[in-house]
């Protein structure tokens, strides 16, 4: 499949830089391991801001080389005030292989503890990808099964976090890296995002997509990708509902930003039960979903003392100080 004329792809230009590159259609990518572990050890800057911003992040694992060199952490995370941003740390296209799936469940798992917590941001490393799925590798007859059984706990730990959880995406999301993107509840993706489904292109189906987007975009519309594998642009996205917030090409992080500055203005404990109550209507029928949303109302809303001070603020025309209890 692959060309050998001088009109080279991004992509196969990274092969033309030292590893060579597996291609399959629809937008399937792939980089093998020579690739990934001779580019990762010389990277300074492994993320889309600026070095001084990627200093603070911390990880508790590194993994290993064939060679037995040190490589970079394959997941980062960094905490500021009441928000965490959690980086796939695989570039340039943040495959998820096994032992990133794991680290990333272990992170979340580390992050639901965190009651101080009131937003999570999801993102890749560099400027072209997100991610773009799971190591194809992983898909083999002896690897698939304990694959599939991380991602898919990975990603039930992701929804069931209380904190809100935010994709943020540019470049490539596909595959299981778009699942993992629409397993958050917002989604902020810049207009050179391209999202897929290409799993048919290798002999199979997304399980987290065939289970998220019926009730989000229709049946037919969730077989048409399924089916075909095709990419959809990010303005495609947003008019299903997939993107929440769409902006320019090289304005994600400004716009993470924004979206931090205006939730970190909220209280913390209402921001998670406004988050919960969602969830219910999410999950539930109607009748029990709102029986679930007054529950929540009732029985932990009121007791809030920011509750309390909000409603007192808005009668003072004064901003609410929050004790976040």
């Amino acid at each position: 499949m692959e060309s050998t004329t001088n009109s080279q792809s991004p992509d196969r230009a990274t092969a033309a830089r030292g590893g060579k590159a597996a291609f399959a259609p629809s937008g399937l990518y792939e980089l093998n391991r020579t690739a990934y572990l001779g580019l990762a050890p010389q990277a300074t800057c492994l993320c889309p801001f600026g070095a001084e911003k990627v200093l603070p992040f911390t990880t508790g694992k590194y993994v290993m080389d064939p060679r037995g060199q040190t490589a970079q952490p394959t997941v980062l995370v960094r905490r500021e005030g009441s928000a965490a941003t959690v980086v796939l740390n695989r570039p340039p296209l943040n495959i998820l292989d096994i032992p990133t799936i794991a680290r990333l469940g272990e992170v979340i798992d580390e992050l639901a503890t965190d009651s101080g917590l009131q937003v999570i941001f999801l993102r890749g490393a560099g400027e072209r990808a997100f991610s773009a799925g799971v190591a194809v590798q992983d898909h083999t007859p002896d690897k698939v099964v304990p694959m599939l059984e991380s991602l898919h706990g990975t990603i039930r730990r992701l929804r069931d976090l209380d904190a809100v959880t935010v994709a943020a995406v540019q470049g490539h999301c596909l595959g299981g890296g778009m699942e993992l993107a629409m397993s958050c509840d917002l989604m902020i993706a810049t207009d050179d995002a391209r999202f897929a489904q290409p799993e048919i292109e290798v002999g199979c189906y997304p399980p987290v997509a065939s289970a998220l987007l019926p009730s989000r975009i229709g049946a037919g519309l969730t077989l048409d990708l399924a089916l075909t594998g095709r990419s959809l642009t990010c303005e495609e996205a947003e008019r299903m509902g997939l993107v929440t917030r769409r902006v320019p090409a090289g304005g994600l992080d400004e716009a993470v930003e924004r979206f931090r500055s205006e939730i970190a203005s909220k209280s913390i404990p209402v921001t998670r039960l406004a988050k919960k109550a969602v969830r219910a209507g999410r999950d539930l029928p109607f009748v029990e979903a709102l029986a679930e949303t007054e529950r929540i109302y009732k029985e932990e809303l009121l007791p809030l003392e920011d509750l309390e001070e909000g409603v007192a603020a808005f009668l003072e025309k004064r901003r609410p100080v929050w004790r976040q209890r």
